[in-house]
């Protein structure tokens, strides 16, 4: 099994990003189209960073970045449920962080779904807020000091 993490910058492999996290998001999570894609998806300056995950040569996760209020914050992170367990999550992580690293960024954070938290928590995020409802699911704000 060989894994190899890109930054999307094609439409092909942001367009494989996209339908990573339709699936997850939209159609196992329930979360309404409208909701899941917004302005920061578009190819421009002002959109975010996108990485891909492919395990031999398949896009089996993704995640993107923004720089909000001088930190770095980690979003849309999801693997494809046939592909959990694979230790993807970690990789998307990691790589997310590195590019935040490499923009000068020495804080990162993210809405983390609740059922997630101890999975951020192992990779030494911290929680920074109460229990809030985005989408209809319950997260929490995570905080970490990136180095």
């Amino acid at each position: 099994m060989m894994i190899k993490t890109i930054k999307a910058t094609t439409e092909v492999e942001r367009q494989a990003a996209f339908a990573i996290r339709k699936e997850v998001f939209v159609e196992e999570q329930g979360v309404p189209l409208a909701d899941e894609f917004d302005q920061y998806d578009q190819a421009n300056d002002n959109g975010a960073d996108h990485i891909l995950v492919y395990i031999d040569e398949a896009p089996v996760g993704t995640g993107r970045l923004r720089v909000v209020e001088g930190m770095a914050k980690l979003e849309r992170i999801c693997i494809l449920k046939s592909q959990r367990k694979h230790g993807i999550g970690r990789v998307i992580i990691s790589a997310l962080e590195q590019l935040s690293m490499d923009k000068g960024l020495s804080k990162a954070k993210l809405h983390g779904q609740k059922q997630a938290e101890g999975f951020y928590q192992k990779l030494g995020y911290y929680t920074a807020s109460d229990v809030f409802m985005e989408d209809g699911i319950e997260h929490v704000l995570m905080m970490k000091e990136l180095s």
